[in-house]
């Protein structure tokens, strides 16, 4: 089945055909690393991850660039309130953003560039645009001449003026039109900086990733990716700077956006204190979890967070890791996704159903008694699992998960242990004392073909 995606740009769904087969592109807007990233950071993250999973398994070689931007008014600012140079904020956030997308079963992307390795793109790039009429220098700035781009505007599908009053335009007098936006501006002497042709400075953000993605991934690359809230004006500006930079080339085939994650039906934001981190998170919950959660609905639709949300997420990975517990005995073939889940994938990403195929896989594998069945249930599940980025656990080790670290494991095994031994010995008595005291500490443990395992309850 071929793939369809929705793209943002023509406003429909299409079916994705690529520049080329043999070398699939994907760029993604990844986090400015200044503080730990939150849930909406994170299904950003998982969605891109996703689709990541689904082309390759179309596609023999995907190129999936992600970016770091490591130059950034709100890096500055933090590092000057620490009084350390930016590069402390940067690695330290870089690590901790890494750190919970790891918790979290997202894959490394083929490419993660970072803008302060890429000035001197930057800087040829700013000045291909300004020898080709669509940039200009004013006041040891440079900016982008919108007014020189007839195609502005395409993405976000509003006119010029509709899109300055909705958004934050920053006021200048040295701007020939309101809508003109910063590739370059200068740096005072407590800023980073470096040399220019227009003095010691730094990039705008929207620069940035115009030549990482030309840089890594071609002029023109198959698919962009990012949050709702990058629509306007960063990705209709890197449009405006990649097309007029390459002679009216195309920047991206399909732009692909996912939808915002709120708190109880509100926006999460500083000012109302609902920001959601995933470190707490994960805390908390196993990182499966969290990712089932994000995953539950569809990627383009609001998500609304609340407090049943990962107990709802949980309880479903709980059934399906139940039933993978019963095939613990059965030697699964080589994974092959159910054609109900593929369909269903392929279609927009569409996991709702697709995760609806695997609870009913699960149904089919807790009734199953024919080994054939059993067999080609495990698989499907397996299959289905790994191109969602879940049970990637045992199911020993997902049952045993304790977020609270109360539980002593060394003295669970060693109960176990114990009452294995009662149990050879035919000391049913005592081995009903031991299952009683682990019961008492929160433990169920289960007799099965490949010995004693054992759950939190």
């Amino acid at each position: 089945m071929a793939l369809t995606l929705y793209n943002s740009l023509s406003r429909k769904k299409e079916v994705f055909t690529p520049l080329d087969a043999t070398r699939v592109t994907m760029y993604a807007c990844g986090p400015t690393v200044y503080n730990p990233p939150h849930i909406g950071n994170a299904r950003a993250a998982v969605v891109y991850d996703l689709l990541y999973r689904v082309l390759m398994r179309h596609y023999p070689n995907v190129i999936y660039a992600r970016n770091i931007t490591d130059v950034d008014d709100k890096i500055n600012a933090q590092a000057q309130a620490e009084n350390v140079p930016i590069a402390t904020i940067t690695d330290r956030y870089t690590a901790i953003y890494h750190r919970d997308m790891d918790a979290l079963s997202v894959l490394k992307p083929v490419v993660e560039p970072r803008a302060t390795d890429h000035l001197a793109g930057i800087i040829a790039m700013i000045e291909s645009l300004i020898k080709k009429g669509h940039a200009y220098e004013a006041e040891g700035h440079v900016l982008f001449d919108v007014p020189s781009d007839e195609n502005y505007g395409k993405l976000a599908g509003r006119t010029r003026d509709d899109m300055i009053a909705g958004a934050r335009v920053e006021v200048a007098p040295f701007k020939r039109d309101p809508a003109d936006f910063v590739l370059w501006k200068p740096s005072s002497e407590e800023l980073p900086g470096w040399p220019s042709p227009w003095g010691r400075g730094r990039p705008g953000w929207h620069i940035e990733c115009s030549a990482m993605a030309a840089a890594h991934l071609g002029k023109t690359i198959d698919i962009h990716g990012g949050g709702n809230d990058l629509k306007f004006p960063h990705h209709e500006n890197e449009i405006a700077q990649s097309s007029c930079a390459h002679d009216g080339q195309v920047f991206a085939k399909y732009w692909v956006h996912n939808g915002f994650v709120q708190m109880d039906k509100e926006k999460m934001s500083k000012s109302v204190g609902n920001i959601l981190l995933v470190e707490d998170l994960v805390s908390q919950f196993p990182g499966e979890a969290i990712r089932m959660a994000l995953l539950r609905a569809k990627y383009r639709e609001p998500l609304n967070w609340d407090q049943s949300t990962i107990a709802e997420a949980k309880a479903q990975l709980d059934r399906l890791y139940g039933a993978l517990e019963r095939l613990s005995d059965v030697q699964a073939d080589e994974p092959v996704a159910h054609a109900d889940f593929i369909k269903a994938m392929d279609d927009d990403l569409n996991t709702p159903l697709a995760i609806s195929v695997l609870v009913e896989l699960a149904n089919e594998a807790n009734k199953a008694s024919d080994e054939d069945d059993k067999q080609t249930l495990k698989s499907q599940l397996l299959a289905g699992g790994l191109e969602l980025g879940i049970l990637a656990s045992t199911p020993a080790e997902w049952f045993a998960f304790d977020p609270s670290g109360s539980i002593d494991k060394d003295l669970v095994a060693s109960l176990i242990e114990q009452r294995d031994q009662a149990r050879a010995e035919k000391n049913w008595q005592r081995a009903d004392e031991l299952r009683d005291t682990l019961a008492e500490m929160g433990v169920q443990i289960k007799d099965g073909p490949q010995g004693t395992e054992w759950r939190i309850e």
